[in-house]
């Protein structure tokens, strides 16, 4: 059996709430943890405003956390110095959900392509502007690109710069927040292959956040559910897919559409039932319990811990454990 790969990035206890007024906090993200290991992709997945952008916001230091530990490579983000933290905005980059407003508008291609390798490396103008032209290559555009704006290109187009940019540092570690779900279907194939591309070629490791659980099986080597700011199952993702768990694991996996109209035709749907409750002062309680036929009066009362079925398998659920 071959070595488990280095641990890049450890997540402990991560917290993130939002003061809404003097007696209201929304709690985006409520104690989490999970790890990510060089070279794989770990794919988090849950509907809207579940938290799982905070989350990656919160890894790439766009949010402060408000509670809890994110380590990068061993080291704690909040104990990094003035070089360490330079470093990081190097080696951690992230790809936007919606291509249309991460582009400044009034920057060329050239200039948001080269933005980072102007910080980060001490190149001529013309060693820059080859490496924009390398950059864009591989991302499918061409050189003639690099004195355009932003409004001139399709979403499929802008989503290829953002990702040039992403790509322009040469990063260990990108966030993929959403990329693909402003794009076409036909061009979301294209970008998920293009990453896949990019990640057996420079050994990248992705957190790829989506609410497409079919595109997250494709491209994940492991995967995180998560419901209203709680991981509700995490393991490997055959296993998650051959054997899910959690009732809300099951009901997305039931949405995903069959291509076969026979297996479609056979294929049951799970369909939840009332209102997703509200992340403001949550109850302590099983955040899926209004919403889960399984549900008994312990879970009403008292919240599910995380616990493992077996190495790769984790579950929060009292159905599971009180059988």
């Amino acid at each position: 059996m071959s070595e488990k790969k280095e641990i890049l990035v450890d997540v402990k206890h991560l917290k993130k709430y939002f003061q809404v007024s003097r007696t209201n906090v929304l709690k985006a993200v409520d104690d989490i943890s999970f790890q990510i290991r060089r070279g794989e992709t770990v794919g988090l997945v849950g509907e809207s405003g579940c938290g799982k952008s905070t989350a990656g916001r919160c890894l790439i230091r766009l949010d402060h956390p408000t509670e809890g530990e994110i380590y990068y490579k061993g080291k704690e983000l909040a104990k990094q110095d003035a070089k360490e933290k330079i470093e990081f905005c190097k080696n951690v980059q992230m790809i936007f959900q919606n291509p249309y407003s991460s582009l400044n508008p009034r920057m060329t291609v050239r200039e948001i392509v080269s933005e980072g390798i102007r910080l980060h490396d001490k190149l001529t103008e013309k060693e820059i502007a080859e490496k924009v032209k390398e950059l864009l290559r591989k991302v499918g555009l061409n050189g003639d690109h690099m004195s355009r704006f932003p409004h001139e290109f399709s979403g499929g187009q802008r989503q290829r710069i953002g990702i040039a940019r992403a790509l322009s540092v040469r990063p260990e570690f990108i966030i993929c927040d959403e990329p693909i779900s402003a794009l076409d279907v036909s061009i979301q194939a294209q970008v998920i292959n293009m990453l896949k591309d990019f990640q057996r070629k420079e050994g990248l490791t992705y957190l790829f956040i989506a609410h497409d659980l079919s595109v997250v099986k494709y491209i994940s080597d492991r995967i995180i559910v998560m419901y209203l700011g709680k991981i509700v199952e995490t393991g490997d993702a055959e296993e998650i897919y051959r054997n899910p768990l959690h009732p809300y694991t099951q009901s997305l996996l039931s949405a995903i559409p069959e291509a076969d109209p026979m297996v479609a035709k056979q294929k049951k749907r799970i369909v939840l039932k009332g209102e997703i409750p509200s992340p403001i002062n949550p109850k302590l309680c099983c955040r899926f319990a209004e919403r889960c036929q399984f549900a008994t009066e312990e879970c009403f009362c008292k919240e599910p811990e995380l616990l493992g079925i077996n190495k790769s398998h984790e579950v929060a659920c009292w159905k599971i454990f009180t059988k």
